[in-house]
């Protein structure tokens, strides 16, 4: 649990993203932090422990977003920057874009550009193929250059 500890921050920040509340993000990183407690037998290798609390993490703000049946917006202020050299309003222009994303396109976006993950690790979080994440990046990335170029994306992440 040390490992927790050391982490706790990183782990707010990733459920904060998905929930864009102080205190379900909170509940959310409590309540991962619960199951991953009464679960760690589950965990084969010691190495593979952050990927499998990531994975928990993920699945419990879905389960929060799909109880409160709605897409939840990022705050740019929980964001760590993708790159320091982007200018405050395109920065809240790109959160602002990814927020109208569906969650699966929302979700690759987050662990491959803000988390920095490859594609069989974030794969791997998801339990789907790699072929899939590719995939959803891919459409990820063109509906927000569609969006950059003026056609905004509607509620169905398109």
């Amino acid at each position: 649990m040390v490992f927790v500890l050391q982490n706790r921050t990183r782990y707010y920040k990733m459920a904060y993203l998905y929930v864009k509340n102080e205190n379900d993000a909170l509940d959310i990183v409590q309540e991962t932090i619960t199951k991953a407690y009464a679960n760690m037998r589950n965990v084969k290798e010691e190495r593979y422990f952050s990927t499998w609390l990531t994975k928990i993490l993920i699945n419990t703000a879905l389960d929060v977003l799909r109880k409160k049946s709605k897409i939840i917006p990022l705050k740019e202020a929980m964001v760590e920057k993708p790159s320091p050299n982007m200018q405050i309003e395109e920065n809240m222009d790109l959160l602002q874009a990814i927020e109208q994303l569906e969650e699966k396109y929302k979700t690759v976006i987050i662990l491959r550009y803000y988390r920095d993950l490859p594609v069989q690790q974030i794969a791997d979080y998801l339990n789907c193929p790699e072929g899939t994440v590719k995939s959803n990046l891919h459409r990820a990335i063109q509906k927000l250059r569609q969006y950059y170029q003026g056609g905004q994306v509607n509620e169905q992440g398109y």
